[in-house]
């Protein structure tokens, strides 16, 4: 496969490190608002990601994070609030200039707050197809609109990567870009549209069965929002296609007979005579009660046939508990 859009990602990435560019890539979640977390400046300028990866509830038990892709630094410095050890938090990038800028903010970073030390952090230079780290070695492993630019092959390849290097029931964090609609191969082959993040989305099905065949048996689409639209006045296209972004966890949970249970924000809910339901297969519905169900759970209940279950569509928005 020709690699050389990977070249022209690199010097896109080198480019915004030098010379930081609002609005290079569109967040579309608001940035954390932390007890005692001072976010500098640059840092929020170089804020390159389409989401966020930081959540309170992968954090737990001071876990070892690896982030890929580190942009200006912020996300690392998030990580950094809830994991507070040496070399707790494990940050690369291929770009040499990306580093040294991470490295800088994070040293303005140490002197805006008390409790961060720049050792938290530790800086390597890596290539997300080929990790440099220990396998089964991290708790949570992450990146932010980073993924997306990948071609099919190296895409499978980075997701093994972080699959390898996730200790059992590790999470892997990602916010990427992502479109239903066909992209035209001459934007999905234009190396600095794709650079940019937004010719190289696939649709949410698609990825999500590659992190099944990876070998993740849990994921969880967490949020999906707009993104981008592109436009026949600004691209050589007919008709308008919307980019949107989603986070997604995948947990390295053992595969199911049945395959991975894949979370799209489906709820079920009894409204029967009795005080509850039981499927007989793990899933205990409390009478007007709504519950978390995976998709196949859902299908399965679905399946019954009984008029006094409600089963909801997908909302694309899950917060754990539930069934599985």
């Amino acid at each position: 496969m020709d690699t050389s859009y990977l070249t022209t990602a690199r010097d896109v990435y080198k480019e915004a490190a030098l010379n930081p560019q609002p609005g290079l890539c569109c967040t579309t979640t608001p940035v954390w608002q932390l007890p005692d977390l001072a976010i500098p400046k640059t840092m929020l300028t170089m804020n390159y990601g389409c989401g966020s990866t930081v959540h309170p509830r992968d954090l737990a038990h001071s876990p070892t994070i690896l982030y890929v892709g580190v942009g200006g630094g912020m996300e690392v410095l998030q990580f950094a609030y809830f994991s507070r050890k040496p070399g707790g938090v494990i940050g690369l990038d291929v770009v040499d200039e990306m580093l040294a800028a991470c490295r800088r903010n994070l040293q303005e970073a140490e002197l805006q707050n008390p409790w961060f030390r720049s050792s938290f952090v530790d800086l390597r230079k890596g290539d997300a197809l080929d990790l440099p780290i220990s396998g089964e070695s991290v708790d949570v492993a992450a990146q932010n609109c980073l993924f997306n630019i990948f071609h099919g092959r190296d895409l499978e390849r980075a997701l093994a990567e972080m699959h390898r290097v996730l200790k059992p029931h590790g999470r892997l964090i990602l916010s990427d870009p992502v479109c239903e609609a066909p992209m035209p191969e001459h934007l999905r082959n234009n190396e600095r549209l794709r650079a940019l993040c937004l010719t190289g989305a696939i649709p949410l099905n698609d990825y999500i069965k590659r992190l099944a065949d990876t070998g993740f048996g849990t994921v969880e689409v967490r949020a999906r929002r707009p993104y981008r639209v592109l436009s026949p006045r600004h691209y050589p296209i007919e008709q308008v296609i919307v980019v949107e972004s989603v986070e997604i966890c995948a947990i390295k949970d053992p595969m199911p007979a049945d395959g991975p249970c894949v979370f799209t924000g489906k709820a079920a809910i009894y409204f029967g005579e009795g005080d509850y339901f039981d499927d007989q297969k793990g899933h205990f519905l409390t009478r007007n009660q709504p519950l978390s169900v995976c998709d196949k759970t859902a299908r399965a209940l679905a399946a019954l046939g009984r008029d006094d279950l409600y089963l909801s569509g997908s909302t694309y928005f899950y917060d754990g508990g539930g069934c599985c």
